[in-house]
């Protein structure tokens, strides 16, 4: 019974972390996809949270998902997006997180939700700003429609599997950040072989 349950407890911070993550490529996504899951008796939201599958709720952030999808096509408007959300990213990713934590007591809820939730949004998003703007200085802004198409895939992709396998979403985070962390200590190299001994 304490294997079962901690496998489910390790599923529940598997989701919210997913889905925080999720957050720092779309801000309102994962809300709406919790939203709905919760709403279809797919996910149990904890308490305080409920609110998140009323429909008021699923239709404004229903409009904010395709504001958000559409802003991010437009090149520069798109680095002001980035500027504005990154208050809002965090908070999208502690309120993700907060409402799939249903097996933890109020005080770990919160906690995991602001440090694993808040932090995992904000790492995400910070470096998905630095990539965009790098795109928007090198190509004039002229690849970014189809960054930003990608990251629709990524975060979509990331949302659903958040639900349906969490454990798989965050080893498939894991195994993103590795692969970004490797190119990048490639690129500050500059890409330089390894000379013999």
């Amino acid at each position: 019974e304490d294997g079962s349950q901690i496998l489910v407890i390790a599923s529940q911070v598997a989701m919210g972390l997913s889905l925080a993550a999720c957050a720092g490529l779309r801000a309102f996504l994962p809300l709406f996809v919790v939203g709905l899951a919760g709403r279809l008796d797919w996910v149990p939201l904890t308490s305080h949270f409920e609110w998140l599958e009323a429909t008021p709720a699923l239709i404004v952030f229903g409009v904010a998902v395709a504001a958000e999808l559409l802003a991010d096509k437009v090149p520069w408007l798109d680095n002001a997006l980035d500027a504005l959300q990154s208050f809002v990213k965090p908070i999208a990713g502690v309120i993700s997180a907060a409402a799939v934590l249903e097996g933890l007591t109020p005080l770990q809820r919160v906690v995991l939700a602001i440090v694993l939730g808040g932090g995992a949004a904000s790492v995400v998003h910070f470096s998905k700003a630095h990539l965009r703007l790098l795109s928007t200085v090198t190509t004039g802004g002229l690849a970014n429609p189809a960054i930003s198409a990608v990251e629709d895939t990524g975060a979509g992709g990331l949302a659903i599997a958040a639900i349906w396998a969490p454990l798989v979403a965050l080893a498939a985070i894991v195994l993103l950040a590795i692969l970004t962390v490797w190119f990048l200590h490639k690129r500050r190299a500059g890409w330089r072989p390894l000379r013999p001994a």
